[in-house]
């Protein structure tokens, strides 16, 4: 081999490993991206409460509607890169996912802020698993364990940046700021995947089961309505709700049905006939539940309670993100230990984080949820990994496409149906609560008739009565976030019965 020869090689040989790493970039950048706006929205809640004039367990549907579009789209992943190409689609998903958020940001009501939400869930869940594809694609097989290490940091560093960026904007401007950030890096993005991302083969028509695809749409959507509005139109003593709830075991009914019997249903029911596929659903079920509760309820906790500032809430939001990432490197290290005992250790983690944050009295510092944050966010970590193992363990290949479609599904529908149970817990207890201060306050009250204990509350004045009420309403709703972090701790250690149906191999 001569000389030129020799050079020649290696300049296509560097020029090649630089191609790879530019798509890697990319695809790295798209995670980072879709990874901030899953989180970002959360610090401004109260913002966008007191700007839009609405209820806390409304403005939640911020959150629910997001994730719950997600959640439906997720599955269809595979078949829009089969039917459009990954170019297209990537180049598509993600402008389209920076108008949406341009929409969110545009938005001068709550209706308007929840479609464009919907929006951007919906265009956004393709990108992550189009993502993972074109990057194990790009790389061989030997190197994929780098390489998902360094893409996976796109998904840890964007709910640390997401949030404490998104609190600082919101608190020097507005709420609106939290989705306008999203538009340059959209943009930045976009320009990466048209100039790096290319299809290898074209796109080609594959048989999608609309059908399917319908009632299960229909079902989620119906069951998370159902649950955003059950607490304010008191439960099934509505027809509302009871349509709601009709509607959606008719279509889930139906739909279970329909997979039994169709040719190619949409989600391939004899993915459950794996024992550890199916209790690796419970427990990613599980883990969505946890993963996100507690990012939605501490906000307007820590701003209408305890009066912080957006930029120090983003920054105990973040918080979370800094665990998570701990735990992804200890994964590393750890992931050869037994994933049951991980298991049993990560939902722990959780449990013992919640009952920390059960404890916060109206006034806590910055510390007293910072360290319970990065706790459950290091718990999030530990999960992961040891979930995903199990769940695929002893999956035949032929279903991995398609049952990493479930699995991110349930783990999305999991984190929206906590979400709407948590609120309702939250403000129902609440309720009850102010109902329960406000049976002791009395003209006949010992206390409240000593000035040194009464202070500004005179039940004497109005200025004193509403001075009073202020506080009942705040005690109220510290009571009512408490029992919604008792529940999490309850969700936390319910799910350990099963690790003892899982089958590790030897």
């Amino acid at each position: 081999m001569t000389a030129q020869t020799i050079l020649l090689s290696e300049a296509q040989g560097a020029g090649a490993a630089l191609e790879r790493a530019l798509v890697l970039a990319t695809c790295t950048a798209v995670t980072f991206l879709y990874a901030m706006t899953v989180t970002i929205a959360n610090v401004s809640l109260p913002q966008m409460q007191g700007a839009l004039s609405v209820t806390p367990d409304q403005i939640a549907w911020v959150v629910t509607s997001n994730i719950v579009a997600t959640a439906v789209m997720t599955p269809l992943a595979g078949w829009l890169t089969s039917r459009f190409g990954r170019r297209r689609l990537c180049n598509a998903c993600v402008l389209g996912f920076g108008a949406a958020s341009l929409g969110c940001g545009l938005a001068d009501s709550l209706e308007e802020l929840v479609l464009f939400r919907v929006l951007q869930g919906a265009i956004g869940a393709p990108l992550v698993p189009l993502s993972q594809a074109i990057v194990l694609d790009t790389y061989p097989k030997h190197r994929h364990g780098v390489v998902i290490a360094l893409f996976g940091m796109g998904s840890v560093l964007g709910p640390i940046v997401g949030p404490m960026a998104g609190g600082w904007l919101a608190e020097a401007y507005n709420w609106r700021w939290v989705f306008y950030m999203i538009v340059p890096f959209a943009l930045l993005t976009f320009i990466g995947t048209l100039a790096f991302i290319h299809d290898r083969e074209a796109g080609s028509k594959v048989r999608l089961d609309w059908l399917g695809f319908l009632l299960l749409s229909t079902a989620l959507a119906s069951a998370q309505i159902m649950l955003d509005r059950g607490e304010r139109a008191d439960w099934f003593d509505s027809a509302e709700i009871i349509a709601w709830a009709a509607l959606a075991g008719l279509a889930l009914y139906t739909f279970i049905v329909h997979s039994a019997t169709a040719e190619r249903p949409f989600l391939d029911p004899r993915l459950l006939a794996d024992r550890n596929f199916s209790v690796g659903i419970v427990l990613i079920f599980v883990f969505g539940m946890l993963n996100f509760s507690p990012m939605t309820l501490l906000p307007p906790m820590l701003q209408g309670v305890s009066g912080y500032p957006d930029s120090v809430i983003g920054f105990v939001l973040g918080a979370r993100g800094l665990g998570t990432l701990v735990g992804f490197f200890l994964m590393i290290f750890a992931s050869r230990l037994d994933p049951r005992a991980m298991i049993v250790l990560g939902f722990l983690l959780q449990a013992y984080a919640g009952w920390q944050l059960a404890h916060l009295d109206v006034n806590p510092g910055a510390a007293d949820v910072f360290w319970p944050m990065a706790l459950q966010g290091f718990g999030v970590g530990v999960l992961w990994v040891p979930i995903t193992m199990v769940s695929f363990s002893t999956l035949a290949p032929a279903y991995f496409s398609e049952a990493s479609a479930v699995f991110h599904m349930v783990r999305n529908i999991g984190s929206s149906i906590h979400i709407s149970l948590s609120i309702s817990v939250a403000v129902h207890m609440a309720r009850t609560s102010y109902a329960e201060l406000a049976e002791r306050v009395t003209p006949y009250s010992q206390s409240l008739s000593m000035p040194w204990v009464s202070g500004a509350w005179n039940l004497q004045e109005a200025r004193g009565l509403a001075a009073l009420s202020r506080e009942m309403v705040r005690q109220a709703a510290m009571i009512g976030y408490v029992d919604a972090f008792v529940f999490f701790i309850a969700t936390s250690l319910a799910v350990l019965p099963l690790v003892l149906l899982i089958r590790v191999k030897r």
